[in-house]
């Protein structure tokens, strides 16, 4: 699978949100080309701050392969990572993201901030703009809708 096969995984798990009433961001994450880890927002539905995709996607992995270390992962998620996802991604060590459109207001890849270029023990490798105009147009037409 190429990059963008997976960000449409994650593109389908956004969609799910959506429909279920959540910001629509969904992520995968990869190891050897099979998908290991999958999330979706959940905030509403389970009330929880940290039910964001990469969170949801994070602790999936993390149950399927008996280690919260995901060095050898890749993370696909279609919204830039705000701060504390962000800082999951760093602590498990995960060393390449991919995501689709930059968020401006809570960003943490270069949005707002970066803190991918900080010197933790563990930074990601950091590709932005993965079929950011799909990632971009569900979430301005969810927004749209309940506006």
């Amino acid at each position: 699978m190429e990059h963008e096969d997976y960000m449409n995984e994650a593109l389908t798990l956004a969609r799910e949100a959506a429909a279920q009433g959540e910001v629509p961001v969904g992520c995968v994450i990869v190891r050897g080309g099979e998908i290991v880890g999958r999330g979706r927002n959940r905030r509403e539905e389970l009330q929880a701050t940290v039910s964001h995709a990469e969170m949801e996607a994070i602790a999936d992995a993390n149950r399927r392969l008996g280690t919260w270390r995901l060095e050898d992962c890749t993370l696909y998620v279609t919204l830039e990572p705000c701060p504390m996802c962000a800082g999951a991604i760093i602590n498990a060590r995960i060393p390449r993201v991919y995501y689709g459109a930059r968020d401006r207001v809570m960003g943490a890849c270069g949005g707002v901030m970066n803190l991918f270029m900080e010197r933790f023990p563990s930074t990601p490798a950091l590709v932005g703009g993965v079929l950011e105009s799909a990632c971009r147009k569900i979430l301005e037409s969810f927004f749209r809708s309940i506006r």
